[in-house]
């Protein structure tokens, strides 16, 4: 029989005081329940889940409430009808049995496997194979699903087929995406928190905004203010360069120019929060005055986004909404978007569905959606980003409330 959530509850013990706003049990369990129902009609018998950091890896953090950091490989074997395994870097032939309540940070977790494995020494990866074998053992003849195997490492993969020939292997991906897209009500409440964060942090860095400071000096202030309110990851992507010359947004090892008065400066901060959320909140300023053009076009990119966001109802395939935002573009003599515009949030910076012509998952009521249309024209970098909770007949507001204008300072 599956495990219900609710029978291991009552044994919990108090959480440690090292966590950081930790997701509830209650809400652990209603994921675990839906996934294991999910499971259930589908006939998959256990789930196979790696991640190797919490940007682009939530994964295991979606199962766990405990993230993957530093590009090392934590892998997550969910059984539909046991205690989760947990494999991850540590001491050797680690093979820790938790309590039926968890240990105060692990919860659903019934065994955790460790070795010092690490993917830049090439001959650890046969550790990281048999403890990932060996929690998969009892499933040598089961159905598998795999999720999302993109973050699978191919040695772990293709090792784990040769494994377990008469294993069943599926594809999960879709089965934990449809689940996880949707956000609870507590989950809601933890990405509000996020965005709240981010208005702070990019008041503070706009504060700090002087000539002769470098772009990294203020992606600098936006990372301090942000840890210190909750966040504990995240990127600060900076663009800067004299009106009529355009300034993209660019990562830290490209943010060494020193701010000039009269420049433009952007910022994007995409950052998690309280509970591990992402959102993202991306502005634009002038050291000085802005010109009539680059309002103009900030206005236009303002607009933009809103044709886009009132095609964003359940339902909406986002091949269409895709199509439909570029034709916009093209009417109104703007290029077109050629990369990722608008996309939903949650564990990762990006998570489905995307709106981009090769999504097949639909906009559906209570998703965490990011907007950010972008592009140069005539020399300025037009740009504005934000979150939206979709409700039921659409997004409502933004759920940053830093100012939507190109701000003079």
């Amino acid at each position: 029989m599956p495990i219900r959530g609710r029978d291991r509850g009552r044994a919990m013990i108090g959480l440690s005081e090292r966590l950081n706003t930790p997701i509830s049990t209650e809400e652990l369990e209603r994921r675990w329940c839906a996934l294991r129902a999910a499971m259930e009609q589908q006939g998959i018998d256990v789930l196979v889940a790696q991640s190797t950091n919490d940007h682009l890896g939530g994964y295991v953090r979606y199962f766990t409430d405990t993230p993957a950091i530093a590009g090392m490989p934590s892998t997550v074997v969910f059984s539909r009808d046991a205690e989760m395994i947990l494999v991850t870097h540590g001491s050797f032939d680690g093979d820790r049995k938790l309590p039926p309540g968890g240990d105060g940070i692990l919860r659903g977790v019934g065994r955790v496997l460790t070795f010092p494995y690490f993917p830049s020494i090439h001959y650890t990866q046969q550790a990281e194979f048999e403890l990932v074998a060996d929690a998969l053992s009892p499933y040598a003849r089961a159905t598998i699903g795999l999720v999302n195997p993109f973050q699978l490492s191919y040695a772990t993969g293709d090792a784990l087929r040769r494994r377990f020939p008469r294993a069943t292997w599926v594809g999960a991906s879709d089965l934990v995406d449809r689940i996880r897209m949707i956000k609870s009500a507590e989950e809601q409440d933890l990405i509000r928190r996020t965005a709240s964060i981010q208005d702070q942090a990019m008041r503070a860095a706009f504060a700090a905004i002087e000539p002769g400071k470098r772009e990294s000096e203020i992606a600098a202030v936006a990372q301090f203010t942000a840890q210190q309110l909750g966040s504990e990851q995240g990127f600060f992507m900076t663009g800067s360069g004299p009106l009529g010359e355009a300034a993209p947004i660019t990562p830290c090892h490209l943010q060494a120019r020193a701010l000039q008065k009269g420049d433009v400066f952007n910022l994007l901060i995409e950052t998690n929060g309280p509970g591990g959320f992402y959102a993202e909140l991306g502005r634009s300023c002038v050291i000085g005055t802005a010109t009539q053009q680059a309002v103009e076009e900030f206005n236009f990119a303002l607009q933009a986004r809103r044709f886009c966001l009132e095609q964003l109802v359940p339902g909406a395939s986002c091949s269409e909404v895709y199509k439909s935002y570029n034709s916009y573009l093209l009417e109104h003599d703007r290029p077109q978007e050629s990369r990722l515009h608008c996309h939903s949030q949650g564990y990762d910076l990006v998570e489905r569905p995307l709106v981009r012509v090769d999504e097949s998952l639909t906009i559906e009521e209570n998703m965490n959606i990011a907007c950010h249309p972008m592009w140069a024209r005539n020399g300025f970098y037009a740009w504005v980003c934000d979150n939206y909770l979709i409700g039921e007949s659409g997004p409502g507001d933004s759920l940053h409330d830093f100012p939507e204008e190109l701000v003079e300072l």
